[in-house]
């Protein structure tokens, strides 16, 4: 059975991880097989908002590692504590926590920096040649850990043109993708799907999660056939 680390960044589409791309990874992936590992970082979230109003709610905090518990059943460890060494593939779902409290890319765009744990946990992985997957605005993730590193990496968050022109500043290559789909760079092994991105409804987006986890799951049949 393989094990796939699963970042989360908060709970809520606003300021954390959006629960249903969330939610619908981890049943894909124990769906398929595979045991989950869920992590996050323990730092304070960047802000909070009411997801009634969409507005943010002033002097509340609140932190990721905690709030990412909810979406856990507090099955969760923080992300400083892991190494690639512990899984055999990482998953990152979307949610504007992605943006916001695992890089600063909400408010900095391709000027953005990026959770230090993050960043290195991304970098093994990739040094180790394992699956990684990134689902909705969650790609830019990768596009801030490969900025000026030579790497140049096919990836998707659907359409957005103002996204994808921060994500081929850094110097990943944007891929357009609809919402079903993934986009798949099988030199470095990554996958990538727009998810709420362009879903109009969890039935759209669980299409799109789905083929991201069959794809990342045939990737590591590949390991193990291979090993």
């Amino acid at each position: 059975m393989a094990k796939v680390g699963v970042v989360l960044s908060g709970s809520g589409v606003y300021d954390g991880s959006e629960i249903h791309e969330a939610v619908l990874t981890l049943y894909y992936l124990q769906k398929y097989g595979n045991e989950t590992m869920i992590m996050a970082p323990n730092v304070e979230q960047a802000h909070v908002v009411n997801h009634l109003t969409g507005k943010v709610s002033e002097g509340e905090k609140r932190n990721v590692l905690v709030e990412s518990a909810r979406i856990a059943r507090g099955a969760i460890v923080d992300i400083a504590d892991v190494t690639a060494e512990d899984f055999d593939a990482l998953v990152f779902p979307g949610g504007f926590g992605a943006a916001k409290n695992l890089t600063t890319f909400a408010f900095d765009g391709a000027d953005c920096k990026i959770n230090k744990d993050v960043l290195r946990l991304v970098k093994e992985t990739v040094e180790a040649k394992k699956p990684l997957a990134a689902i909705c605005i969650a790609p830019v993730i990768l596009a801030r850990v490969f900025k000026d590193s030579g790497i140049k990496t096919q990836i998707t968050v659907g359409n957005d043109a103002g996204v994808a022109a921060a994500i081929n500043s850094m110097g990943s290559e944007h891929i357009e993708c609809p919402v079903k789909e993934a986009i798949v760079d099988t030199h470095h092994r990554i996958i990538t799907s727009p998810a709420y991105m362009l879903a109009g409804s969890v039935a759209e987006l669980a299409e799109g999660v789905k083929k991201t986890i069959q794809t990342l799951v045939g990737m590591l049949n590949e390991n193990t056939a291979a090993g």
